[in-house]
């Protein structure tokens, strides 16, 4: 029998009633066969197999559906290589470029010495490419499509592109992971990766901007989430602390890596930790590894970087040092009273931050570092601080990715449920660790020691509260700079279905009603998810038969518009304006075999041909909203908007703007 120990000072007649019950669940416990406890670990047994297995089935699909969409956009398999290059663009091409140029160095260090000695990038000045940008990834792919025996039976430029559609496959199985931790049950990683899919818009954009930094990072941002989620647990045996502990440094330091944003995200991730850490949410122990991890992974990239200043001067390794010197200088923080403890926390919340500006203006002197000050300059023109005349902040301030999260995106979220269930989450877990914070705040340790303490029935989770924070900092970063919105739309689909599925969610909605039982959890955890699972499976099916009606009435208009002589190609040459590029437009005889094929399937590879995709915009088909003026936006092949219109153009004189306005929408303003 096992004996329930009792608290100083507490009274034994004020819980007689959980006694008894506790004493009554031991010797039901000591009832129960053993082949009670086998079935159970059988049954938890054949749950993870099945969890893993659709885990990493989801993902490989998920890959697979990207890079099909990917296919079917640009017809990548069947234009020529140039093509396929040029379709990399903008910052894209820059990236593809270097791992071109290792493939075609004579040797591995001849490539690396034209990145370090590189005088074609910037004009008139050699600079160190592994310093001055985060481009190891290109190297390291570069060098395996090298060693590999795979240049007869794949083209450098497939090996590239399938390996970022293949980290999307580790990523969707990373956030699949967070939300089974989280919840408990498979079942919410399985509906976190379908929302993940169905809001593809909004979640990610690898389909067609491939080489971003972004695309290489975020699979192992999310790793590193899942990783943390599973440390904060309580009561972890050492060598699964100690793998965790390996998982996260690898991951942040491959995140740090691959994009240059990295100790901005981190920054927000530190803030988490010391949030909860000062409210008393999370082992102290636990809060200061994870500071260390960051900090180590980050100076590992500074070395890799050829000691790139930047690095040292980031105001992540100024915030970590000041959290880890303040808490030794300021003892005792968490006891006292409810008013004193709160003013040692505004005490110490001032001291980090005093002596974060502190260290970092001393290292930025000693290195005479001012690389990073065009973006404390767009920051402070943003948020409406003063005006500035920099260069930088004000083309940054023109860009439509820097600015405000649209509010159409909202709907689009809210058409597959995922704003609703998250908006439901979240307000649920908001109260809860309110609730806790303010307990733990009136809780000092000596109270805790004589037992006078009062009860909190509330409980919340280190790893749920570290989710609760970091999704309301990203909100918050990405309803500011709309580029930011993929780190939060992918972590609102692993905390909404979290959410959907966990049992102490459903509890205390369920207890703040009146009606709670362990049977209503129960269905309620299982039958929200699966009836939100066939509500988006009955959207996908919808969606493509919408495509396939879209198709048809495509190419009932082409032959309305060529005529019955397939054989010959459209004249697209003469609808391009004059002077315009026509290299992209290609025969249509040359790329069908035999000169014949099915109406729809020609049409479809008119219209997706990157040299053809002003027909598209020209013809819009029934059902669909023609396109409007020049920039305003671009119909893919599903029917969605690719562009928005551009922010460049708020920035232009208002008497262009009104010449544009007065001036009637032309194919040529179309195309341009």
């Amino acid at each position: 029998m096992i004996s329930i120990r009792q608290r100083k000072g507490v009274k034994t007649t004020e819980v007689p009633e959980d006694n008894a019950a506790r004493e009554a669940n031991v010797k039901l416990e000591n009832k129960l066969p053993s082949d009670g406890c086998a079935s159970r670990r059988l049954w938890k047994l054949l749950s993870f197999t099945v969890g893993g297995t659709v885990a990493l089935c989801i993902g490989l699909l998920t890959s697979v559906y990207l890079a099909t969409l990917h296919e079917n956009d640009l017809w990548f398999s069947n234009i020529k290589e140039v093509e396929r290059e040029i379709s990399f663009r903008t910052e894209c091409g820059l990236y593809y470029s270097y791992y071109k140029q290792m493939l075609q160095a004579p040797t591995l260090m001849q490539g690396f010495h034209g990145l370090i000695y590189d005088n074609k990038t910037e004009s008139m000045r050699t600079i160190n490419l592994l310093q001055r940008m985060n481009i190891y990834q290109e190297v390291f792919l570069s060098i395996l499509y090298r060693v590999l025996p795979i240049q007869k039976y794949l083209e450098p430029v497939y090996f590239y592109i399938y390996t970022l559609f293949g980290l999307q496959a580790i990523y969707v199985t990373a956030l699949y992971v967070t939300s089974w931790l989280l919840s408990g049950t498979w079942l919410s990683g399985l509906l976190a990766a379908f929302w993940y899919v169905t809001n593809r818009i909004d979640t990610t954009r690898v389909e067609f901007t491939i080489p971003l930094r972004e695309n290489w990072a975020l699979p192992f941002f999310a790793i590193q989430i899942a990783a943390i989620t599973y440390f904060l647990r309580p009561n972890l045996q050492p060598l699964s602390e100690r793998l965790t502990l390996l998982a996260i440094f690898i991951s942040t330091f491959l995140f740090s890596l691959t994009w240059q944003f990295n100790q901005f995200m981190m920054l927000m991730q530190a803030l988490v930790l010391f949030t909860l850490d000062s409210l008393d949410m999370l082992p102290a122990v636990k809060a200061t590894w994870l500071y260390g991890i960051q900090m180590t992974g980050l100076l590992l990239v500074c070395i890799l970087q050829f000691f790139n200043s930047m690095i040292l001067g980031s105001l992540l390794i100024s915030f970590n040092l000041s959290v880890l010197i303040a808490r030794k200088l300021q003892k005792n923080l968490k006891t006292g009273s409810f008013l004193n403890r709160l003013g040692k926390l505004l005490l110490h919340l001032f001291a980090v931050l005093c002596l974060t500006l502190f260290l970092n203006s001393i290292i930025k002197k000693i290195l005479n570092l001012k690389s990073d000050e065009h973006i404390f300059k767009f920051l402070k023109a943003k948020f409406g601080f003063g005006a500035t005349r920099d260069f930088d902040a004000n083309l940054y301030l023109c860009e439509e990715a820097f600015g405000l999260l649209p509010f159409n995106t909202f709907g689009r979220l809210s058409d597959t449920l995922l704003f609703y269930a998250y908006i439901f989450v979240l307000s649920i877990t908001v109260m809860a660790a309110l609730a806790v914070a303010f307990h733990n705040l009136s809780d000092s340790k000596s109270q805790q020691s004589t037992g006078q303490s009062g009860k909190c029935t509330i409980i919340l989770k280190p790893e749920t509260a570290y989710n609760l924070i970091h999704t309301i900092l990203f909100g918050f970063l990405a309803l500011s700079t709309m580029r930011m919105k993929y780190l939060w739309t992918s972590h609102m689909c692993v905390f909404a279905s979290f959410g959907l599925c966990s049992p102490e969610i459903w509890e205390l909605l369920l207890k703040s009603i009146h009606l709670y039982n362990p049977k209503r959890i129960c269905i309620m955890r299982y039958s929200v998810p699966i009836l939100i699972l066939l509500y988006l499976c009955y959207k996908l099916q919808h969606a493509k038969e919408g495509r396939v009606r879209w198709e048809h009435a495509a190419a009932g208009r082409g032959q309305a518009v060529h005529g019955q002589d397939l054989n010959q190609p459209p004249p697209l040459r003469g609808q391009q304006p004059e002077g315009a590029d026509q290299s992209g437009v290609s025969d249509i005889r040359q790329e069908v075999p035999g000169g014949r094929a099915r109406p729809a399937e020609v049409l479809r590879r008119r219209l997706r041909h990157p040299g053809g995709q002003h027909l598209l915009r020209a013809q819009a088909p029934a059902g669909l909203p023609a396109a409007g003026p020049a920039g305003r936006r671009q119909w893919a092949h599903d029917g969605w908007p690719r562009r928005e219109r551009s922010r460049l153009e708020t920035c232009r004189p208002p008497s262009l703007l009104r010449r544009d306005k007065e001036k009637p929408a032309t194919l040529h303003s179309i195309l341009h």
